[in-house]
């Protein structure tokens, strides 16, 4: 009997583990695909430039990225359940792949503009999959921490993507830069081939056609979209805003914000599991808030690596943590609607941001984008106010 109760004991502890091989191996393909992906984040608008594009035109091309990939989250959340994670993630990846190594073939905007669809089509595909693989492979009452190192996987990719872009940028053809992101985009391909991934159980209830999103994880994506709005902002603009004020060093400005986001991720994820989202998201909402004002004054660079760490303070604290109480309520099946809804805002918002702030960029100057991003931070606040107020009565 003793040694029955010991066996069960050691059995559930294993079970509450994070750290296994699949879950090393998600992390490590996560890590390589936001490499190639943030890598492209502050080169393309560059890109567009050399183009012959204007800040209207780097909007869309910024801004169609992330509305394909919306479209396709709700039919790649179908497919996880249907057909299986391992499907989903590895006909995203090698999507990608094919996609960003076209970029550098190209000299027309229209064809940009094209290419740019595809890849969000693999972008909704491999980022809707990976998300619900790691949910899969994180014990229930360690899922906010788990997010949150997944989460950092992607975030050590911030620390270097986008500096290491830039960088290339200046002494390699843009051809060969986009190159570089399919090959790191492949290796995440060959890592996820090695994966043992969860098999799809048979559906109870058939699955609607026009099932696209996942009720109980509506709240928290409403959240997350305003705040993600600010994304679009500084992804598509900040490089070009720097320059026009004469700041150098905006490649420290994302190394900085990288690491403020890594520094979030070891702690934000724990304290949702110990005390819930009330004690993550309105700290770091305020911290992304302040952001906003400090870019939008950015007299010199000493006050946009402060934003920076403001923001990844911020950002690494909500995200993580939106993330997990979007899957929380789901049912078990319902897990990659979940995150096809959860990942689909996220898209909206950066979205919707580049594509508005390439208009107010243009007619107002870039100072008003933050200004403007501000204030959906300040709605995102209210909103969640609102929310509590709601569930107490």
């Amino acid at each position: 009997m003793a040694h029955s109760v010991a066996k069960e004991a050691n059995r559930n502890a294993g079970a509450e583990k994070i750290w296994s091989r699949d879950f090393v191996l998600i992390l490590m393909s996560n890590f390589f695909i936001f490499l190639g992906f943030q890598m492209t984040l502050p080169t393309i608008p560059l890109f567009v430039e050399k183009l012959g594009g204007n800040d209207q035109l780097i909007g869309m091309v910024v801004g169609i990225f992330t509305f394909s990939a919306l479209l396709l989250r709700p039919f790649a959340g179908h497919t996880l359940e249907t057909k299986g994670r391992r499907f989903v993630y590895l006909t995203g990846l090698a999507i990608f792949v094919v996609s960003v190594g076209s970029f550098g073939f190209v000299n027309s905007l229209i064809f940009l503009f094209l290419l740019r669809i595809v890849q969000g089509f693999g972008w909704g595909f491999s980022t809707t999959a990976s998300g619900t693989i790691a949910t899969d492979l994180i014990p229930a009452n360690r899922r906010g921490e788990g997010m949150g190192y997944f989460g950092l996987s992607g975030n050590i990719a911030l620390a270097f993507g986008p500096t290491l872009g830039l960088a290339l940028a200046g002494v390699i053809s843009f051809r060969l830069l986009f190159l570089i992101c399919a090959l790191l985009g492949l290796t995440a391909l060959v890592l996820s081939s090695r994966i043992k991934y969860k098999q799809v159980e048979k559906q109870s209830v058939p699955l609607k056609r026009w099932d696209i999103y996942e009720k109980s994880a509506l709240r928290p994506s409403f959240l997350l979209f305003f705040i993600t709005v600010t994304f679009g902002g500084i992804a598509s603009f900040l490089p070009i805003y720097s320059a026009q004020k004469g700041i150098g060093g905006i490649h420290w400005y994302f190394l900085l914000f990288a690491i403020a986001l890594m520094i979030s991720r070891t702690f934000a994820g724990r304290l949702y599991d110990q005390r819930g989202h009330q004690a993550v998201f309105l700290p770091g909402a305020v911290l992304v808030l302040a952001a906003m004002f400090l870019l939008a004054w950015l007299p010199n660079s000493m006050i946009m690596y402060t934003a920076a760490i403001l923001y990844g303070l911020g950002f690494g604290s909500v995200q993580p943590a939106l993330q997990a109480w979007s899957v929380k309520e789901a049912p078990a099946n319902r897990r990659g609607m979940a995150n096809a809804t959860f990942f689909s805002f996220f898209d909206l918002g950066v979205g919707i941001g580049a594509m508005v702030f390439g208009q107010i960029a243009h007619l107002y100057g870039y100072s008003s984008i933050y200004m403007t991003a501000a204030g959906s931070v300040g709605i995102s606040i209210l909103l969640y106010i609102w929310i509590l107020m709601t569930k107490r009565g």
